[in-house]
């Protein structure tokens, strides 16, 4: 097909939150400086929310924003849509429907491609549509074209990072200023940086979503989001701050991705990193994402995760490359995601998941409790590395702090339910897996 001379691209917008007030805040501003950059036109056509009433610090062309999202979705001049309205029902069959209706589709709903990204993209495909979504993982840091494109040579064998806002800021000001969770949870609802809900974000399941996207673009596999092993932060307390960082280490929540002998490590948890990790110093609502693959080595990618502007340049750098394709009247479509997804690769159970260990165990002070200890540590194949026992308070329980080798998670699970029997032993022992470290 030859280029549409002075084709306008125009674009529609469903949902108009935070992230549809950025998008349409750029593609307002910057009309004049997206065409010259772009070398088309771009316009905003249509704008849909259930809310057309409360401020948004914006001024809109009139007649723009409307509640019928019916009527965006049909409107013949629209090519692209723009879906942020969040969740996962209504999302889905919003985007199905401007799919089969010959429209491309911009997203940053992570959970609902993690959910039902092969039914969407699948759609996609048949109905010769384009899935955009930049803006579903990390915001600002173009992670997805990264993947998809900068990194095509290569096979990726690791990816691991932050890459829920919320989650680390949390963690930042445990760490940095001595909270307990829950302050720190406050604090950052109070600021805007958590919802009022924050279950997500705290449970690793915000990072498990952007995870399976990742993992899906990274090495092929269908999205697995339900085999992704997902723990959260809320039981992480300061006194494990503290020992990690005498230990030279920092507890950040860690999506990780490994592709080792045939199989896929899909895991999101609360890792003890070293200090002098680049991930241990990203801070505050930060992303940062390590990229290893077999042609380019070790890259690290960094930038504001989520928030108005970010993740609305996010949206709109996808409504550009969509457009550059209608304009050129390019007849195939770079989807990203394959319809013909890897079954070669397996996910690896946790249970078989190989790592270093942090174990604060409170046991009572007394003659041979170590010796206990370390006995069924030894008869799970669990070798210990180094040991911290603070504040000795005879016939009273004290925190024994372990860092072990590499150990398989079934017996390290086994390991610690022997111990927690342990009459010398009080509460359940908290343990947290080790990241970048040299064993």
């Amino acid at each position: 097909m030859k280029r549409a001379k002075n084709r306008t691209v125009n674009v529609g917008i469903i949902g108009f939150g935070t992230v549809g007030t950025g998008t349409a805040r750029i593609l307002l501003d910057k009309q004049a400086d997206l065409e010259r950059k772009a070398g088309f036109p771009v316009r905003l056509r249509r704008i849909a929310d259930l809310d057309i009433k409360r401020k948004r610090g914006i001024k809109l062309p009139a007649g723009i924003l409307s509640r019928d999202v019916e009527a965006l979705v049909r409107d013949p001049e629209i090519d692209i849509i723009v879906e942020l309205i969040g969740g996962t029902r209504a999302a889905r069959d919003v985007i199905l429907k401007a799919l089969k209706n010959g429209k491309h589709v911009v997203t940053a709903n992570k959970a609902l491609l993690a959910e039902a990204g092969q039914e969407l993209f699948r759609t996609a495909a048949k109905n010769r549509a384009v899935i955009g979504f930049e803006a579903s993982v990390a915001g600002s840091i173009p992670i997805i074209k990264v993947i998809r494109e900068s990194l095509i040579g290569n096979s990726i064998s690791n990816i691991y990072g932050i890459i829920n806002g919320t989650a680390n800021y949390i963690l930042t000001k445990m760490t940095e200023e001595g909270l307990d969770f829950g302050t720190a949870l406050g604090n950052a609802q109070a600021r805007g940086y958590a919802e009022a809900d924050p279950t997500f974000d705290i449970e690793g399941i915000d990072s498990a979503h952007k995870l399976t996207i990742l993992a899906a673009l990274a090495f092929g596999i269908p999205f697995s989001f339900k085999k992704i092993y997902t723990e959260g932060i809320t039981g992480i307390t300061p006194l494990d701050i503290h020992f990690a960082s005498e230990l030279g280490y920092k507890i950040k929540l860690l999506a990780i991705a490994k592709h080792a002998d045939g199989a896929i490590e899909l895991r999101v948890h609360p890792t003890m990193l070293p200090a002098d990790d680049l991930i241990s110093s990203v801070s505050g609502v930060f992303n940062a994402i390590f990229v290893e693959g077999d042609a380019t080595g070790e890259a690290l990618y960094y930038g504001r995760g989520a928030g108005e502007m970010p993740t609305g340049s996010a949206v709109v750098s996808d409504i550009i490359d969509i457009g550059r394709r209608i304009v050129s009247g390019a007849d195939t479509w770079l989807q990203g995601i394959t319809m013909t997804a890897r079954t070669d690769l397996k996910i690896k159970k946790m249970d078989d998941i190989r790592t270093c260990y942090y174990l604060r165990i409170s046991a009572l002070d007394k003659p041979g409790v170590l010796s206990r200890i370390s006995g069924i540590l030894g008869s799970h194949n669990i070798s210990i590395r180094s040991m911290i026992q603070k504040g000795r308070k005879k016939e009273k329980a004290v925190p024994l702090v372990m860092m072990t080798h590499e150990a398989r998670e079934r017996d390290m699970r086994q390991a610690l339910r022997e111990i927690n029997r342990l009459s010398i032993v009080s509460g359940r022992t908290m343990y947290l897996r080790v990241e970048g470290d040299e064993d």
